[in-house]
C-alpha cells in the first residue's frame, strides 16, 4: 500500500481574503476592501445568504457573455477600484499582490493555492544546498515563485502570456524582491529544452490549466499532454535534493487519478501529500477547488 495520505487543505488566517458565501453557481469574496461576485461552476448547492445580500454587498459583479462559460465583463459599483494591491504575511512569508478585474473573472492569485506558499518557502528554506534552482511552470502571476525567492531560491518563471509575465514582475516588485528569471514560451517545450541542456531543478512547481495556447499557437489538452510533461519533469527534478508539487483544476481529475500519475512517473516517494484544495466560506460549505500531489526530500 502507498504510504502518502489523503488530505483536504483550505488556507487559514488570511486577514486579506474571505470566501464569504457560495451557492447558485456563483461565490461571494472579499479581497482586502472590495467585495467580489463571480461565477463557481462546482458551487451547485443553495446560497445562505438572501438574495437582498447577494445585490448589497458585491462592489463588482462579473457577468458572463453569453454562450461564454469563462469570458465576460466586470460591472462596478462606485469607489470600486479597476486594481489594488492586497498583503500576505503568513510563515514567514512577506508578500504583496496586485489584484485587477480580468475579462475571463480571475483576478490575479487562486486563493485556495495560500496553502502551498509556506510549504514551498519552507522546502526551498530547508534544502542542504547553495542557492536551489526552482522551476515554475504555469506560472501566472508568480505568487508560487515569489515565495520561491523569498527563500533565496534562483527562480525560472515560465507563462505563455506576456501580459501576465508584467504582472508577476509588479508583484515582484511590490514585494521588494528582485532577480527572478522570466520565460515567455509553451511550458513543455521549454522543459524539453531544459533536459536536452542537462539543466536540473531542486524544485519543481506545476500548476496546468485544463486547455491552453502557447505563444506560439501551440495547443496544450491536460487529458493529452500532461503524461508527456510528468515524464520531463522526472528528468529535471534533482534526484538528491529536492521538492514537487502540482495542482490542478479540471472537473476530470480526481486527487486519484493525480496520485496514480505521480506514481507511474515520479515513483513511490514516502513523504508524499494527495489531495484535495477547499475555501470554506462563512457557512461552513466547502468549496472544492482542484486537486495537489507534493513532495520532498526534507
Amino acid at each position: 500500500m502507498p504510504n502518502n495520505r489523503l488530505d483536504l487543505l483550505t488556507p487559514e488566517n488570511w486577514a486579506s481574503y474571505e470566501l464569504i458565501d457560495t451557492g447558485g453557481f456563483e461565490k461571494l469574496e472579499r479581497f482586502g476592501l472590495f467585495i467580489l461576485s463571480r461565477p463557481e461552476p462546482q458551487a451547485i448547492w443553495p446560497r445562505s445568504l438572501s438574495e437582498e445580500e447577494w445585490q448589497r454587498l458585491p462592489n463588482a459583479v462579473f457577468k458572463r457573455d453569453k454562450g461564454s462559460q469563462e469570458k465576460g465583463e466586470w460591472v462596478l459599483r462606485p469607489q470600486m477600484d479597476e486594481k489594488w494591491f492586497i498583503p500576505f504575511q503568513q510563515q514567514g512569508l512577506n508578500l504583496t499582490f496586485k489584484l485587477s478585474l480580468s475579462s475571463f473573472k480571475h483576478v490575479g492569485i487562486f486563493p485556495e493555492q495560500a496553502v502551498n506558499w509556506p510549504y514551498i518557502h519552507q522546502k526551498v528554506a530547508g534544502l542542504p544546498v547553495s542557492n536551489p534552482r526552482v522551476l515554475n511552470l504555469f506560472a501566472y502571476t508568480g505568487a508560487a515563485s515569489l515565495a520561491a525567492r523569498q527563500a533565496g531560491a534562483e527562480v525560472t518563471h515560465v507563462d505563455a502570456v506576456r501580459q501576465v509575465i508584467t504582472w508577476s514582475r509588479e508583484n515582484m516588485e511590490a514585494s521588494r524582491l528582485d532577480n527572478i528569471r522570466w520565460v515567455v514560451e509553451d511550458a513543455l517545450k521549454f522543459a524539453r529544452r531544459e533536459v536536452r541542456r542537462g539543466n536540473t531543478y531542486h524544485g519543481l512547481i506545476l500548476d496546468p490549466p485544463a486547455y491552453g495556447r502557447g505563444p506560439e499557437g501551440e495547443k496544450w489538452l491536460l487529458e493529452e499532454n500532461l503524461n508527456d510533461l510528468l515524464a520531463v519533469c522526472s528528468e529535471l527534478l534533482d534526484k538528491e535534493h529536492y521538492f514537487l508539487i502540482i495542482n490542478l483544476y479540471s472537473l476530470g481529475f480526481s486527487a486519484l487519478i493525480l496520485e496514480n500519475l505521480m506514481r507511474a512517473h515520479f515513483g513511490e516517494r514516502p513523504k508524499a501529500e494527495f489531495g484535495e484544495l477547499y475555501l470554506n466560506d462563512r457557512f461552513d460549505k466547502r468549496l472544492p477547488l482542484g486537486v495537489f500531489y507534493r513532495f520532498s526530500s526534507i
